[in-house]
């Protein structure tokens, strides 16, 4: 038996029940999911302890140990994000747009699911619960792909939310696990355009560089974070513990992250003033720092920065720094070596802040703040499905909304074309 063609034939089979099923529904869904995480959370640890003792001997980083850990208190939260998906308004069945057509046709424009979306992700377990409930609550069925990593883990918490979905009379499959760890098995999911309507990879430059060139099912990339900071020339009445504080914040509050910054580029007007100042600071919190010759001739101790660190996603206690003669060099920096993720200017300056956020080609721009913030639960979107750094169908935190298509809606009364 071809385990995932099985997989994504039984979800397509799901679809009209989990697109037709009323919103009070899916919420007493959702609710019993969260409730029996929270009751369960001793065997998720306990999964997840294999995943953690397995990961550990394969040598895998800390930064990725630390994405894969669950405890109590992770599970906790990864439960009250569900309360706060049940909260939101349901996209299904919104009407978009409508008007009366002078022939007198009615036409309407409604949100309606994608349909089978599929999942391919790296060692992050939060991501499938967050995935399940979105697709959930957004009319769609949803087949998961986890890594190797985090396969007990994932395994437990489909078991849980297939539970939760069986007790509340709504077919299991609508939460579907691939059970194995094969690529070909990945390849094999990315190849069934007949079933699955979406594919959404989310982790590392590898994998979604794997999904897109052997997918032939539309993909929506959720990319990587090359993140940037510049520090303009302007700054006038902005204290320099606030411009540190906020480098920082966006560096070291998390650094595992897609939205941690990871690179630092200073105007040269201000790099003799602000740099030192700044990466005392960062060194402070154990940030191993990288820089062009210009940096390093104002702080020797920098490593060198190569051609290949402009371009990397460090997702750790690493900072490369990059000094600029004025905001243009800055802007064509970032949007040659960045990943179109999130990118953030500090300055005082009203045409500078402008002027940035008109040309970063970014799905975030920032003016006198952390990058940390792009975040579907720091912008009152909820849990997400992932950052999308694409230009179609949508860009930046992905929520409820950013998991439905429109249709149209025509009602006539015997129109026929003349």
């Amino acid at each position: 038996m071809d385990i995932v063609l099985d997989i994504a034939k039984k979800a397509k089979a799901c679809t009209y029940f989990i697109s037709e099923a009323k919103t009070a529904e899916k919420n007493r869904v959702l609710k019993s999911i969260s409730e029996e995480l929270v009751f369960k959370s001793a065997q998720i640890i306990q999964e997840n302890k294999k995943d953690l003792i397995k990961s550990k001997k394969e040598g895998i980083s800390e930064s990725l140990l630390d994405r894969l850990r669950l405890d109590e208190n992770r599970i906790e939260k990864i439960a009250q994000s569900i309360n706060q998906v049940i909260e939101f308004t349901d996209p299904v069945g919104e009407v978009i747009f409508g008007y009366n057509l002078p022939n007198g046709l009615i036409l309407t424009n409604v949100r309606v699911p994608l349909g089978v979306v599929g999942i391919i992700y790296e060692a992050r377990p939060n991501v499938t619960v967050d995935a399940s409930v979105l697709c959930l609550k957004s009319g769609n069925c949803v087949i998961l792909r986890g890594s190797s990593h985090a396969i007990n883990t994932n395994k437990k918490l489909v078991d849980i939310m297939r539970d939760a979905l069986e007790k509340n009379g709504f077919p299991p499959d609508i939460i579907q696990i691939i059970p194995t760890v094969e690529k070909e098995d990945a390849i094999k999911l990315m190849q069934l355009r007949e079933y699955v309507d979406v594919l959404i990879p989310r982790g590392g430059k590898s994998l979604i560089d794997s999904v897109i060139e052997n997918s032939k099912v539309p993909v929506i990339e959720t990319g990587i974070g090359n993140c940037h900071i510049y520090v303009d020339n302007h700054l006038e009445n902005m204290n320099k513990e606030v411009i540190a504080n906020i480098i920082v914040n966006a560096k070291t509050q998390r650094p595992s992250v897609c939205n941690a910054a990871e690179k630092l580029i200073i105007h040269q007007d201000v790099a003799e003033e602000i740099l030192p100042f700044v990466l005392e600071k960062l060194e402070g919190k154990g940030v191993r720092l990288k820089g062009c010759p210009l940096a390093r001739n104002i702080c020797p101790s920098l490593e060198d920065a190569s051609e290949e660190d402009w371009y990397e996603e460090y997702l750790d206690l690493v900072m490369a720094v990059k000094i600029v003669k004025d905001i243009k060099e800055a802007i064509n920096h970032i949007n040659h070596y960045g990943s179109h993720h999130s990118d953030a200017i500090i300055t005082s300056s009203y045409e500078n802040c402008i002027l940035f956020t008109r040309a970063i080609d970014s799905s975030t721009v920032y003016v006198n703040a952390s990058t940390r913030f792009t975040d579907g639960g720091e912008f009152g979107m909820g849990a997400e499905i992932g950052i999308s750094t694409q230009k179609l169908h949508w860009r930046g935190p992905m929520g409820l909304r950013e998991l439905t298509t429109n249709k149209f809606i025509v009602y006539g009364s015997g129109h026929i074309r003349e």
